[in-house]
C-alpha cells in the first residue's frame, strides 16, 4: 500500500487555548500538513466552510460554542452533509468515558468521532492517530 503524503493535506485545530494551538501547529507544520486554527466552535464552523479541511483536531470545552456543540451541529440536518467524510479527532483534558455520557444525555445521540486524546499527549501520539483517522478516511473514500 503506498504511502499516503502529508503535504497539503489541511488540518482544522480547534482550540481555545493559544499556547495548544501553537504546539499542536509545531508539531504538525514539519510534518507537511497545512494547519488552520480557530479559537472556538463558532470560528471552526465559519472555517470548515472556507477552508474544507481533511481532519478536524477539536477541543471540547470552550467558550462561544464548545465541541459538543460543534458536533452535534455537524451530525444534524444536511448543512454541513459534505463533511460526512472529514475525521473528527477530539482533543480534550476530559476523560473520553464522562464526555461520551455528556453528549448522548445533551443530544440523545452517539457520540460519533473517528479517536480521543486525552490531553496531555506526547507529539508522536497525536501524529500517529491524526495520521491513522486520514488513512481511515481515505481507505473508506476508495471502496
Amino acid at each position: 500500500m503506498p504511502k499516503r503524503t502529508t503535504k497539503g493535506v489541511k488540518i482544522l485545530v480547534v482550540d481555545d487555548d493559544p499556547d495548544m494551538r501553537e504546539a499542536i501547529g509545531m508539531i504538525l507544520e514539519p510534518e507537511g500538513f497545512r494547519v488552520i486554527m480557530a479559537k472556538d466552535g463558532e470560528e471552526a464552523l465559519l472555517k470548515l466552510a472556507a477552508e474544507t479541511p481533511d481532519l478536524m483536531l477539536l477541543d471540547l470545552l470552550m467558550p462561544r460554542k464548545d465541541g459538543f456543540a460543534v458536533l452535534k451541529e455537524l451530525h444534524e440536518g444536511n448543512k454541513w452533509r459534505a463533511y460526512d467524510h472529514m475525521p473528527v479527532v477530539v482533543l480534550s483534558s476530559v476523560r473520553e468515558e464522562p464526555a461520551r455520557r455528556r453528549y448522548c444525555l445533551e443530544t440523545a445521540a452517539q457520540f460519533a468521532v473517528d479517536d480521543y486524546i486525552e490531553k496531555p499527549f506526547s507529539p508522536a501520539v497525536l501524529l500517529q492517530r491524526a495520521k491513522a483517522a486520514l488513512a481511515k478516511t481515505s481507505t473508506a473514500r476508495q471502496r
